[in-house]
């Protein structure tokens, strides 16, 4: 199994009590931002999260601008004294095996914020429940939510199920002004309410573990993601060098090709390593730490993010895709987000579904430029260095979509030009062309 760089922080343990301004269900790093900060505010604030940490988790790199939520979470210190691997950059393989250099994201934008890490999400996750704790939450592990409580359309409240202090199992009902479902793919109250919808056009499948002795790649005090074409193009790699020696590897595919008729897990993934020479050669002579996990049908959104008396965040909001490695950092936004407007409800006592869905209008509008980059990822015709030659200005945009950088109103404008672009490119060389254009070395691909 992967090793982790294992600290514990001891942490005082309340007992659960009758009610609470706000409950949070989920542990994770929606979760953890959203009670950080409503504690912090000086609201009496329930984490409750049904896994004992560290537990395994898929996600694990980081978009830098994640540096400004962990800024307001007094979380930067931590993270550069963890030993996590620090992402300067990325670098994209094509299917015919051509590497670009690798994009370093200071060349853009010269600043600490500029690099990030690359994350193990069973620490991580832990590191981000404890700041939680520190911040003021009563933070519980191996408690379940067995329900959400509703009066109506109101969320009142949930009912728990955890062990007393002679190991016998306690089932109770506790009362909360606010109830925020954090519950990753779970979707404890998104699946309740009927609220999630599957992209039909993004209905991938993913295949991924851990391995040690891989190569790696260094630059600039740091290493970098890499994302591979498999030479059919059916599928994709991502390649994520960690502390540890340790590279995370996933293979991303239409669920159908993935998943159905083609044998094991493992033999799915290894037959997609032979489809792909780049990787093959990274992986020769490591070892394989970890069993090999699926996760599949992983793009959807809900109908409504928000309710009276509830909120959605993280991926019980929404996920997109793993390709332009957004997923951590739009559940810190989502959480930080969620946060300010539960901390105005609760001041005001309005509890009402436009008070607590405030952000949600914005986070949707802004996470939907990422979408689109990632509907265009997959059209096929996303020439990255062919584009930015062509339209040279929409260097710097582009760079801002892949870094997370979409929270204001720069962004946008490239689609004007890269829509019909897409559609002009289906028309031209095929892909397998030898002549085809390569890419522009110095132009980021994929984040």
């Amino acid at each position: 199994m992967l090793r982790l760089l294992h600290w514990t922080l001891e942490l005082p343990m309340k007992p659960i009590a009758d009610s609470y301004d706000c409950i949070v269900i989920g542990g994770g790093p929606a979760g953890s931002t959203v009670a950080a900060l409503v504690a912090q505010a000086g609201f009496r604030t329930l984490l409750v999260e049904r896994e004992q940490f560290p537990r395994r988790h898929v996600g694990e790199s980081l978009m830098p601008d994640s540096y400004f939520v962990f800024q307001r979470l007094g979380m930067l210190e931590k993270l550069k004294a963890s030993g996590f691997a620090r992402k300067v950059g990325v670098q994209f393989v094509n299917h015919m095996g051509r590497e670009s250099a690798p994009f370093l994201f200071r060349w853009n934008d010269p600043h600490e914020w500029s690099d990030t890490w690359h994350i193990p999400r069973p620490e991580f996750d832990q590191m981000m429940f404890e700041n939680a704790a520190q911040h003021g939450a009563e933070a519980h592990q191996g408690v379940r939510v067995l329900d959400v409580l509703m009066d109506g359309d109101r969320a009142t409240g949930v009912k728990l199920q955890y062990e007393g202090q002679n190991g016998e199992p306690l089932t109770r009902d506790v009362a909360a002004r606010v109830v925020v479902d954090a519950t990753g793919q779970s979707a404890i109250l998104s699946n309740k309410l009927g609220l999630r919808r599957v992209n039909p056009a993004l209905k991938k499948a993913a295949i991924w573990g851990h391995f040690r002795g891989a190569k790696r790649e260094t630059s600039d005090g740091g290493v970098y993601t890499i994302v591979l074409h498999t030479n059919q193009r059916k599928s994709w790699f991502w390649y994520i060098p960690q502390a540890d020696d340790v590279v995370s590897v996933g293979v991303v595919g239409d669920n159908d090709y993935m998943l159905k008729g083609r044998g094991t897990p493992r033999e799915v993934f290894f037959e997609e390593v032979a489809k792909c020479a780049a990787v093959a050669q990274r992986l020769e002579g490591s070892e394989q730490v970890d069993e090999l996990i699926v996760a599949k049908e992983f793009s959807y959104l809900t109908d409504r993010s928000a309710g009276d008396g509830w909120v959605l965040v993280g991926d019980a909001w929404g996920f997109i895709d793993p390709v332009y490695s957004s997923g951590v950092f739009f559940a810190l936004k989502s959480g930080q987000m969620a946060a300010d407007c539960i901390v105005e409800a609760l001041r005001t006592g309005d509890l009402t579904a436009a008070t607590l869905g405030r952000w949600v209008p914005e986070f949707s509008e802004k996470t939907n430029w990422i979408r689109k980059l990632v509907h265009a990822f997959y059209s096929g015709g996303f020439r990255v260095g062919k584009f930015v030659k062509e339209f040279p200005h929409h260097r710097g945009e582009l760079t801002d979509l892949l870094i997370g950088r979409v929270f204001n109103d720069r962004v946008g404008k490239v689609f004007a030009d890269l829509d019909p672009f897409l559609e002009r490119m289906k028309h031209e060389l095929p892909p397998d062309d030898p002549n085809a254009e390569p890419e522009d070395a110095s132009v980021p691909a994929i984040a």
